[in-house]
């Protein structure tokens, strides 16, 4: 199963984070498929960018997000128009 996380980048006391696309299997720091967008939550005003398209392509591909990335989508607007897509 693919599954949509954070992978953790960054020094100590200094997390940055990667979302990506990634076999439910492997580590958290392992191997990936692809670069969803990443998210920097210790900036004074939390940084998060994400690729819209690539992220709705892996949902309609049956990519589960974890929870920590279903609130960064929700967040973003994201998860809205794919729910919005499913209904059509």
């Amino acid at each position: 199963m693919v599954k949509i996380r954070l992978q953790r980048t960054g020094a100590k006391n200094n997390p940055h984070y990667r979302v990506v696309a990634a076999d439910s299997r492997s580590p958290r720091d392992g191997k990936f498929i692809d670069i969803l967008g990443h998210y920097h939550p210790a900036e004074v005003k939390s940084q998060t960018v994400l690729d819209k398209d690539k992220i709705l392509g892996w949902l309609n591909k049956g990519a589960q997000p974890t929870g920590t990335v279903l609130n960064l989508i929700k967040h973003e607007g994201i998860w809205a128009e794919y729910k919005q897509s499913l209904k059509k």
